[in-house]
């Protein structure tokens, strides 16, 4: 729910991109919802130690650094986990401290002088060292439009008022350490006079202007689950992934909402025929459209360098890994569906997801179908 209070906060991405330009401190937020929760974000260039304590001591969470995977390549910072890829967690690479200028490395000044140190291309990975006290995140190379998060929006955001690609940014906590949510952050962002942004209204913004989807090739086939398709590929400019979409009938002169399963391709269960919690769900998505006489399939590509490796350890380690779907990092997905001009949506899914990234893309949500499995 948005009440008016909550409302009259938000400000439009412009004067956001305009207050981040002039080195000011701004608040992102998810949406307009009032369970949204928020992040403090100054472009890493204009970091100062005032900035890094008023973070720390007024936004309680975690100062992070977000950048882009050319930056992390380029620093030598490699992720963590490398199983975060794909299953949706943020990114972080190891801690890192200034090689020189910081004492404990905890200081406000301290953590001023690291944020500078790895965002000095000059110097590059021989000015940092690890571990330390700031905490890189790596974005996704398409930003928002691929991913709609936090890291993403500090790095577009920096982007966009002419900085550096990356960000500071810091989860806002109340004074009981809980997570802040939207209606308390009005109220935070009024005491301190910071401007409110949501990740929704940048992907909207950058959906203007930007254009990160295009289709590669296409051709007719003929399947054993559903008859005749029309095959797609779609490649994102930014990152360079590509995107397999199955179209059934017509849809874009459509007047009635379409049947769309945003589908996690999954090597065990769809292309070796596992058992598990996804069996079928793939084949079953494609009869079902059939019958239906129109709809679409995006398979989400979500493979890591190291994907095959790390389901199988995870099935090693504790049985079938359960898949996870989060809407937010199938931003490249939901710019296909507004490619092929799709408007109103019925969502195919066995499981309880949120559909706020795609309403984030311009898609209107009115239903959400179950999938039919074969007994």
């Amino acid at each position: 729910m948005t009440d008016s209070k909550t409302a009259s906060s938000i400000t439009a991405i412009r004067d956001i991109i305009s207050e981040a330009r002039n080195g000011r401190m701004v608040i992102l937020v998810d949406s307009e919802d009032d369970g949204s929760v928020g992040n403090l974000m100054i472009p890493a260039q204009m970091t100062t130690p005032a900035s890094i304590n008023f973070m720390a001591t007024v936004g309680r969470g975690l100062v992070s650094l977000a950048i882009t995977p050319s930056h992390a390549d380029f620093f030598g910072l490699s992720q963590i986990d490398p199983r975060g890829s794909s299953s949706g967690q943020e990114r972080f690479t190891v801690s890192i401290e200034a090689r020189e200028g910081v004492t404990t490395g905890i200081s406000a000044n301290d953590r001023a002088r690291t944020v500078a140190a790895a965002i000095d291309f000059t110097t590059g990975r021989d000015g940092l060292t690890t571990p330390g006290h700031v905490f890189p995140i790596i974005a996704s190379a398409g930003g928002v439009l691929e991913r709609a998060r936090r890291a993403e929006a500090a790095v577009d955001i920096a982007k966009l008022a002419g900085f550096n690609a990356s960000g500071v940014i810091c989860e806002i906590l109340d004074a009981e350490g809980n997570v802040m949510r939207l209606p308390d952050i009005y109220d935070l962002a009024k005491e301190h006079g910071l401007k409110i942004g949501t990740i929704r209204d940048l992907v909207s913004y950058r959906r203007e202007y930007d254009h990160d989807v295009e289709k590669v090739t296409e051709t007719d086939f003929e399947s054993r689950f559903g008859g005749h398709w029309r095959l797609m590929v779609y490649r994102n400019r930014a990152s360079g992934s590509e995107t397999l979409v199955l179209v059934k009938g017509p849809i874009a002169a459509s007047s009635e909402p379409i049947l769309v399963r945003m589908h996690q391709h999954s090597y065990l269960a769809d292309s070796l025929g596992a058992i598990g919690n996804r069996a079928g769900l793939l084949e079953a998505a494609m009869v079902q459209i059939a019958e239906a006489g129109k709809g679409v399939i995006v398979l989400i590509n979500k493979y890591s360098s190291t994907y095959y490796s790390d389901t199988m350890l995870a099935r090693v380690a504790g049985g079938a890994p359960i898949e996870t779907t989060d809407f937010r990092d199938y931003g490249g997905g939901a710019q296909i569906l507004a490619e092929l001009g799709l408007k109103e949506i019925i969502l195919l899914s066995n499981r309880h997801t949120s559909s706020m990234a795609l309403v984030e893309y311009g898609l209107k949500i009115v239903g959400v179908n179950t999938i039919d499995l074969p007994q």
